[in-house]
């Protein structure tokens, strides 16, 4: 009987001391967690900006409208430049839209004019800006494309979301800290926190303006005809022989213009080359050249010993003296 009260006293000893020392440790860490514990206890509440682990919920993906991104290329051409360019700006006032950039080249004496436009546009007034600005030429070729951003921006919005629960936490957290060194620790976290939240809105501003302004570029050029938009083979023969005659004449026209380019200094070097021959020629009237000496020979009659040619008075008279040979 005395062992077992001995070792029920003990057993309760045992326990009171591990309840004391449990409770200990529980105050100890409330009251001086380190800034690295606090930080780890913020990320648990909230996914990671960086993590792998996804973030996209299936059903929001199902429930939330599409987000689509809108964009259309149109070639034009026109006989009337001017004209066309007005219709295109008429269009763009009444769609509500504005130009984004504008490009303009050529000269109009040479009817070679080119303009390109780069118009963003109302998602709701996009198909009706489409159809007023192929009324302003003659439509050549139109594309659209479609881009559906719709996961990149429910995943840019899910980190966006996360990030703003991790930084109130944090800042819940910096209220309570009582060392410097955990207060630094939190403010760190929390302007890298921060710096991702402004990455993530801009990006998210940027999804959104792209989803609720479409993109149209137009690209209009000037020429004297039109290209027939027909397929058939009489409409191709016509528009190869036109395009032929089109360019036969264009090279008469460059070879005039280059031939009236040339002309003054044709002029001017003709005029150089008779001056030189008129200079040439009074040059040799008032310098003669000297005549040259001529030299007569007679041929002997047979039996006759042949006679040396005549001289000049200044000549001296050939040495008759004989040599000795040996």
């Amino acid at each position: 009987m005395k062992q077992t009260r001995l070792t029920t006293r003990l057993a309760a000893f045992v326990l009171a001391v591990l309840l004391a020392a449990g409770l200990t440790a529980c105050g100890s860490a409330s009251t001086g967690a380190t800034a690295s514990e606090v930080t780890q206890e913020s990320m648990a509440d909230s996914a990671a900006p960086g993590g792998s682990g996804p973030l996209l919920d299936p059903e929001a993906l199902e429930t939330s409208n599409r987000k689509i991104v809108y964009t259309a290329n149109l070639s034009m051409e026109s006989t009337d430049f001017a004209a066309s360019q007005q219709a295109i700006l008429t269009a763009v006032e009444q769609a509500g839209a504005y130009l984004q950039s504008t490009d303009l080249w050529g000269s109009e004496s040479e009817r070679d004019r080119r303009a390109e436009y780069c118009i963003r546009v109302p998602v709701d007034n996009y198909r009706d800006l489409l159809t007023s600005l192929g009324q302003a030429g003659s439509l050549l070729s139109q594309s659209e494309s479609t881009d559906d951003v719709t996961t990149q921006y429910i995943d840019v919005q899910a980190r966006l979301t996360s990030l703003e629960a991790q930084r109130d936490r944090l800042n819940e957290l910096a209220d309570q800290a009582e060392t410097t060194a955990d207060l630094l620790e939190i403010e760190s976290q929390l302007s890298e926190v921060q710096y991702q939240i402004e990455s993530y809105t801009a990006q998210l501003r940027t999804l959104d303006s792209q989803v609720s302004y479409s993109t149209v570029r137009v690209s209009l050029s000037e020429v004297t005809d039109l290209t027939p938009t027909g397929s058939s083979f009489g409409d191709r023969v016509s528009a190869a022989f036109f395009g032929g005659w089109r360019t036969f004449v264009d090279l008469l026209e460059w070879i005039l213009l280059a031939i009236l380019f040339l002309l003054p200094l044709l002029i001017v070097g003709g005029l150089i080359a008779v001056l030189c021959v008129v200079l040439v020629r009074r040059h040799r009237k008032r310098h003669p050249a000297a005549p040259k000496p001529t030299v007569s020979y007679t041929v002997p009659a047979p039996g006759q010993p042949g006679q040396k040619p005549d001289a000049g008075p200044d000549t001296p008279a050939p040495d008759t003296t004989s040599t000795p040979k040996y």
